[in-house]
């Protein structure tokens, strides 16, 4: 594709959680200068004219943010698709009435558990009965209801429960995505990765469910890449798709890619319509020409693009490597040991997870006018 279709607006880090799977960066400070009400309208009608259709609003917690209807409704004006993607902490029912009335489409909530008190533990919070609650709202106010969760070792085999959950609140699509490794999620990977048997219980479970909600719910069930053979196309290949604005303006490719050794493209600096066509940061690994080899000889170089770049660097500090998730991968070994590591019978079932700082008193007030330059 020539433009991207999704825009994802990390409009702000800061969160009330601290689960200890977030993919967030770690430098959380480096983000906290964020962009002002206008700087964000422009972005949204620079997206819109790129060709962008649908506009997520992620964080960290979006809610946060004071100016989130004010955003919203730019977005709407613009005839952009927008999905609120958030923890529901702070979802009250007027603040849910002034984001329907500022034109929001869609509302997807994550959930740790089915069960509170294993909610609440993994979330770092007590937060899961307002979870609940802002899932009420949002199907009485008539919007279409994701419920996201975020599987690892600590509550896969809550998989049954939280299907029942979804079912119960009347979700319209539940979302069970196995943890991706960054951020956060990296320094707990050894107490997050499930074992084999328990990603075959869980996918007993989803099977049946498929069958039994057809009609009723989407079931979205996405494998961890550590148990994969070949390694998942990432983002639908390197800025081919979807681009992602930070809450400080950088722009990416993924969520992900400020780990990665690449210049910096900013929308404080240059507009959207430049920096998807020529920074770097998006030219660096779209399409197929910098692939190495096997990717440059296999045949599934243009379905999965060599896989993720930003795992790639984290795990053997190179980018532009074949994903070590790949059973071609050279540097395959690594995956597998963890993978080992994670089904040893000697491995206790929970090791201590270390959790996120909570990200919400150290950051600055979000400004409504963009700072001046000096």
């Amino acid at each position: 594709m020539d433009s991207p279709f999704g825009l994802l607006a990390e409009l702000t880090y800061r969160c009330p959680l601290a689960c200890a799977y977030c993919s967030n960066p770690l430098n959380m400070a480096d983000y906290s200068a964020e962009l002002a009400t206008d700087e964000w309208r422009r972005v949204l009608a620079e997206a819109g004219d790129l060709g962008v259709l649908q506009c997520h609003l992620s964080g960290g917690e979006p809610l946060l943010r004071r100016d989130l209807a004010e955003i919203v409704a730019e977005a709407h004006d613009l005839g952009l698709y927008t999905n609120l993607v958030t923890s529901a902490v702070g979802l009250s029912r007027p603040r849910a009435e002034q984001l329907r009335a500022a034109g929001l489409d869609h509302v997807q909530i994550s959930i740790q558990a089915d069960e509170p008190a294993i909610s609440d533990r993994i979330a770092g919070t007590p937060s899961w009965r307002r979870k609940i609650e802002a899932m009420g709202v949002v199907k009485e106010l008539g919007w279409p209801l994701t419920v996201n969760v975020v599987l690892h070792r600590n509550n896969i085999d809550r998989v049954a429960g939280v299907l029942e959950l979804a079912e119960e609140v009347g979700a319209d699509r539940v979302e069970l995505a196995n943890t991706q490794y960054y951020g956060w999620a990296l320094r707990n990977r050894d107490a997050l990765l499930p074992s084999r048997a328990q990603l075959r219980a869980a996918e007993v479970v989803v099977r049946a469910a498929r069958e039994r909600l057809r009609n009723r719910m989407d079931v979205i069930y996405v494998l961890p890449d550590y148990y994969s053979r070949y390694p998942k196309p990432c983002m639908g290949g390197w800025a081919s798709r979807q681009l992602t604005v930070t809450p400080n303006g950088d722009v990416l490719p993924c969520p992900a890619a400020q780990s990665l050794p690449l210049p910096r493209a900013s929308v404080r600096e240059d507009t959207l319509e430049r920096i998807w066509a020529e920074s770097p940061v998006m030219t660096a690994f779209r399409g197929t020409d910098w692939m190495p080899n096997p990717c440059r000889s296999c045949d599934r170089r243009e379905l999965d693009f060599g896989g993720c770049r930003c795992q790639a660097f984290q795990l053997t500090g190179d980018a532009a490597r074949t994903d070590p998730v790949c059973h071609l991968s050279p540097d395959h070994g690594l995956v597998a040991k963890a993978v080992e590591a994670a089904n040893a019978d000697s491995r206790a079932d929970a090791l201590p997870l270390i959790p996120r700082p909570h990200g919400v008193r150290p950051s600055p007030r979000t400004p409504t006018a963009a700072p001046r330059r000096r």
